[in-house]
């Protein structure tokens, strides 16, 4: 009816099971009152399913014929609810705060999403800087992105996206989904759930520690004292710092959890300073 085919490169592929994204807003923990931020909602059926709750919701999308036809949807299946429904037309990776969202009343304090696979890790992290009002996250991604974001230290899976995620939040995954998306992938998709939590405490920004994580991870096979060798200004540079900071040179990134970057970052912190002078949003390697 609307004339639309799911994009590749918008990484659409949309949930139409009812069962399914009922299981997700239970999951969720969304209840009558709250203010939900939804990304990319498609067809609309998960958001459906949040203003089902009686919460309200706040849905980015930025396919321009999408974002038109949801109030639509909703004012023809859930009329009741469409007062409760705020539409923004954008690209999610633009949300710069709770301003960027056009909204009057309570800052969003939950995400819940199906995330587009190609950009499921940089539109996550975007939200979670940019709105600290957000307490928790439920989001279906892909199987594999779901396993990264909850890795745990020393794991197989643990890069860039577990240690950048455990900034924020504490991640586990919980369900797998299958079968329930039109068109249908060609992987599994899991449901991740991230609950707020401080930052570890150090004299280091979050720009700072990222990219002593970045370049940690860069170079995956070499140990920390080679792999931060450029980052600190040689090799000798980088085992003193990891040496101030209590971690054996020999070990690799993949080891450290947020806390040992983040006292890294601080021992680094004047060697950084300069490339971590701009703020600069979540790139494609974050989901590496």
């Amino acid at each position: 009816a609307l004339g639309i085919r799911p994009t590749k490169a918008l990484g659409q592929n949309f949930v139409h099971d009812a069962g399914t994204v009922r299981r997700i807003v239970r999951s969720a923990g969304v209840r009558l009152d709250d203010t939900v931020l939804e990304i990319g909602p498609g067809l609309g059926s998960l958001t459906l399913a949040l203003l089902e709750t009686g919460a309200r919701v706040i849905a980015v999308e930025i396919d321009p014929a999408l974002a038109r036809a949801l109030p639509v949807t909703v004012a023809d299946r859930m009329p009741q609810a469409a007062g409760r429904l705020t539409l923004i037309q954008a690209d999610a990776l633009s949300i710069t705060g709770p301003q960027s969202l056009g909204q009057a009343g309570a800052p969003p304090a939950r995400l819940v999403a199906n995330l587009p696979y190609n950009v499921a890790v940089p539109v996550l992290l975007t939200a979670l800087e940019a709105l600290p009002s957000l307490e928790s996250v439920t989001v279906m991604v892909q199987a594999e992105v779901a396993d990264r974001l909850a890795a745990e230290p020393g794991s197989r899976t643990y890069g860039v996206p577990s240690v950048k995620a455990a900034w924020y939040a504490a991640a586990r995954r919980t369900l797998t989904i299958r079968h329930v998306f039109w068109p249908v992938p060609n992987v599994d998709s899991a449901l991740v759930e991230l609950v707020r939590r401080r930052p570890p405490t150090t004299r280091a920004t979050r720009e700072q520690v990222f990219a002593v994580v970045d370049a940690a991870f860069a170079q995956r096979r070499k140990t920390l004292r080679k792999a931060l060798a450029r980052l600190a200004g040689g090799a000798d540079a980088a085992e003193s710092a990891l040496r101030a900071a209590g971690i054996d040179p020999t070990r690799r990134g993949e080891t450290l959890d947020i806390t040992a970057f983040a006292a890294l970052a601080e021992v680094l912190q004047p060697v950084v300073a300069d490339e971590t002078a701009a703020p600069t949003p979540p790139t494609s390697q974050e989901q590496s």
